[in-house]
């Protein structure tokens, strides 16, 4: 054993596994009594996570707990949205049709000019409108923190930061809670639902939950559009980083790698998109896709877990209603262009197909 932990790796190989183990363990727990839940009750496995992690809220502020819930939130939900792909073939993509991807287009514009107009009205900062702009009709808070890469540096504009995220995850968590039922009270089918949730729902986590309140088709689908407006996130914030060229404190080069900022295109995200062309050309044997769904979902649940005892509602509250009021109405000004599509497409309209 001395031998072992001799080698630099192995060492300091545990001592992380050591630093992560309770917070991921508790997530675990949570991620068990939820299946307990789901099987012997019925009823949305992640929301049962989601509400018995909302529960244990208080751990996350525990420093022995933190780094591991963090990482479930991380790591261990990129890995689950990753293997999604195994699931997923082109022809499902195609099948959706150009509508969805023009649609996002129109909801990250629109959106944006909303977010900007409306902060001037409200007496806010027009950095922030555009930042909480892109993180609503993007992904959420990791638009957030990539938009925040390119921004001009003030006091301010970190508090920004900071609003936005606690902001768009707190909204983003009532959506994933309230949109399901708004689909099943329209009536959608599940391909349009999955729409209106990847299309509506602002970071990754709850799209997946949301979906698979519905069904594994509406889930989908609802992964594939939402991954579609991930993948604007590269234009989006090249063009608002040409937007603050020249303002004092602004990145002098976009492209450049910031310390401690995620890539534009996430390795999740290739690694779903190389699984889904994999899976195409008939490379995952059907032993194999059923291991990595089952995989997918434990690692799924768990993230939910540790998501909910991330999540402070009473955070959102403290932020001050003017905030609020912005992200709200960006939310619900999503939500409306996507149900005036699928209203579009159900009318036998020109996006039906």
């Amino acid at each position: 054993m001395n031998t072992f932990m001799r080698w630099p790796a192995l060492h300091g190989g545990l001592d992380r596994l050591r630093v992560l183990w309770p917070g991921a363990a508790v997530a675990g727990l949570v991620m068990l009594s939820a299946t307990f839940m789901a099987e012997h009750h019925g009823g949305p496995l992640l929301l049962y996570a989601l509400l018995m992690g909302l529960a244990l809220n208080f751990l996350h502020e525990d420093g022995r707990c933190r780094p591991g819930i963090e990482f479930c939130t991380r790591t261990v939900l990129r890995a689950g949205v990753a293997l999604l792909g195994a699931r997923i073939t082109l022809g499902q993509v195609g099948g959706l049709g150009l509508g969805p991807f023009c649609v996002a287009v129109a909801g990250i514009a629109t959106t944006l000019w909303l977010g900007a107009w409306l902060a001037g009205r409200m007496h806010l900062t027009r950095d922030l409108g555009l930042l909480s702009g892109a993180a609503v009709s993007i992904c959420g808070a990791s638009a957030a923190l990539a938009v925040s890469a390119v921004m001009p540096r003030s006091e301010e504009n970190e508090r920004s930061v900071l609003l936005t995220v606690v902001g768009v995850t707190g909204f983003s968590t009532l959506a994933m809670v309230f949109y399901p039922p708004l689909a099943l009270l329209l009536q959608l089918p599940d391909v349009a639902a999955g729409i209106l949730l990847g299309g509506t729902i602002h970071d990754v986590a709850q799209v997946v939950g949301a979906g698979s309140m519905i069904s594994p088709a509406a889930a989908d689908v609802a992964i594939i559009v939402k991954l579609l407006r991930v993948l604007l996130l590269v234009p989006v914030v090249a063009l608002l980083a040409l937007y603050w060229r020249g303002r004092p404190g602004a990145a002098t080069d976009a492209a450049a790698p910031v310390p401690g900022r995620s890539p534009l295109v996430p390795l999740f995200l290739l690694g779903f998109i190389g699984l889904v062309l994999l899976n195409s050309v008939g490379g995952v044997p059907a032993p194999a896709g059923r291991l990595l769904g089952d995989l997918s979902r434990v690692c799924l649940v768990v993230a939910m877990a540790a998501l909910g005892m991330k999540t402070s509602l009473a955070r959102l509250v403290a932020l001050g209603w003017r905030p609020v009021a912005l992200m709200l109405a960006e939310t619900l000004w999503l939500l409306a262009l996507f149900l005036g599509y699928l209203w579009l497409a159900g009318a036998g309209g020109p996006w039906a197909h």
